[in-house]
């Protein structure tokens, strides 16, 4: 995202507009349905975010960068839907973890894999609301610290104790379960 076409979005063209919507949208629908675990409900916050984007879009200062203010929106909206709506049926781990197609595994590698997916989902998904946004924004988004305590809105001492916090629960369930 260059400054050429933030300033130009900002500034309410639309083509602008849309080449950012486009490169937020695939982060936005895969950080929504890491911490939703539902496709369905992962493609309304999408659709909200990439809304309350362009709304709030004008207002934007430049303290973060683009993307880290757009991930946080996109928080804010994952929120607001885990408090308004019950929770529904979880995905199968290899939904919304890295693809495994870019090599043939072998039928005992890939078992093995598909165990190790397993663990980790489930490890993942027991984690509080908060430990799991800060882990998926840290290691699935590949925030830094400090991107990620924009996006959160809280300080980066917090994030890095959430983070620590949650890779050791992970740590232990994961021991427990292998």
């Amino acid at each position: 995202m260059d400054d050429q076409t933030i300033v130009a979005a900002r500034r309410g063209n639309r083509d602008a507009q849309a080449r950012l919507l486009r490169e937020l949208q695939d982060p936005w629908y895969r950080l929504s349905l890491s911490l939703l675990r539902d496709p369905d409900r992962a493609q309304d916050a999408t659709q909200e975010s990439a809304v309350r984007f362009l709304r709030q879009l004008p207002g934007f200062r430049g303290e973060s960068q683009l993307r880290t203010w757009a991930l946080g929106i996109a928080i804010n909206v994952v929120r607001e839907i885990r408090r308004s709506q019950r929770p529904t049926a979880e995905l199968e781990p290899e939904s919304f973890l890295a693809p495994t197609d870019m090599w043939d595994p072998s039928p005992d590698a890939s078992a093995e894999l598909s165990e190790r997916r397993d663990c980790l989902h489930a490890s993942l998904a027991d984690l509080p609301h908060r430990q799991r946004e800060a882990v998926v924004l840290r290691f699935f988004e590949e925030m830094s610290v400090e991107q990620t305590a924009v996006a959160m809105q809280c300080a980066e001492g917090t994030v890095k104790a959430t983070v620590h916090q949650a890779l050791r629960t992970m740590r232990m369930k994961l021991k427990a379960l292998v």
